[in-house]
């Protein structure tokens, strides 16, 4: 595909739509933008900022999506002046959000039956990965939308991949925050074991790093429960979002997930602490809350 400049369409530019929008434009493409919060001046300044989602869909050859959960999609998509009402035929929309796989199948039905394609696009990496544009992203649809799209995701990400039909980029997803979760949960628990058996938790993640028990995990986010940094690279309250979505998905397929949802319930444990807008790596809270000791103390 050329790498000539495109007409795109970006909705939604928070911690993570910002970036990733930013490498768009830093491609050279003509982007047409439209968030709820404020606009980062960087787009006032490049790009052309828009009053609606169907303002941007009728400027815009393809339009991304970047939003907190399933029903700010579909409002994005399908309420009044949404992506859906300006939509011509051979225009396409890629959803970068992660949310249900299940109404994801939904949208993209409606969205291809009105002559356009359809990618769900759910990104994995933070806002660090956001950043450096090495974002993972579990792509699902046809092969020949997925084609066209491709080298733009390429400017977002690094691990680009077309997991299946419609939904199973949100189906990986979920999978992916599933594992996740249990991470953080297991550094979580061992560095508190540690602190609480009077070993230096610094020196145990150390000397962990070295093992088995190595993980990007322990490596980024021990280094946070050790150093009490918490300023949200991925929020507590997202991350509770994308694991009720494991466990409705769960119980619509029959399936028992119950690891998953012990770090469920440890997720909501933070939230109701009052940590819900911290980084998800503040999951350790809960945990420092039932054993009454932190991993180490805060900063002053």
């Amino acid at each position: 595909m050329s790498n000539a400049s495109q007409k795109i369409g970006f909705i939604g530019l928070g911690i993570m739509g910002a970036p990733m929008a930013g490498h768009l434009l830093d491609a050279g493409h003509q982007l047409f933008v439209h968030t709820q919060g404020p606009m980062p001046e960087l787009f006032v300044a490049k790009a052309t900022v828009c009053a609606s989602a169907a303002e941007v869909t009728k400027l815009a050859d393809i339009v991304f999506i970047m939003v907190p959960d399933t029903p700010d999609v579909e409002k994005v998509l399908f309420g009044e002046n949404g992506v859906a009402a300006a939509l011509t035929k051979g225009k396409t929309v890629v959803d970068c959000s992660s949310i249900d796989p299940i109404a994801t199948k939904g949208f993209a039905k409606k969205i291809v039956e009105l002559g356009c394609g359809y990618v769900d696009a759910p990104v994995s990496g933070g806002e660090v990965g956001a950043k450096a544009a090495s974002l993972t992203i579990m792509c699902g649809g046809d092969e020949g939308t997925f084609g066209r799209v491709r080298p733009l995701l390429e400017k977002m990400g690094k691990n680009v991949t077309l997991v299946g039909g419609a939904g199973d980029g949100q189906v990986c997803k979920v999978a992916n925050q599933i594992i996740v979760a249990l991470n953080i949960a297991a550094v979580g628990e061992a560095l508190v074991f540690a602190s609480k058996a009077g070993a230096d938790p610094a020196k145990v993640r150390q000397a962990l790093m070295g093992g088995f028990a190595s993980s990007r995990i322990l490596e980024v986010h021990g280094e946070r429960m050790i150093k009490r940094t918490f300023a949200p690279g991925f929020r507590i309250a997202l991350h509770q979002k994308d694991l009720n979505l494991a466990m409705q998905s769960a119980r619509s397929l029959g399936v028992a997930l119950p690891q998953t949802a012990g770090a469920a319930q440890l997720m909501n444990a933070c939230a109701a602490l009052g940590h819900g807008q911290d980084d998800h790596s503040a999951l350790v809270r809960a945990l420092e809350a039932l054993a009454q000791h932190p991993v180490a103390p805060d900063a002053a």
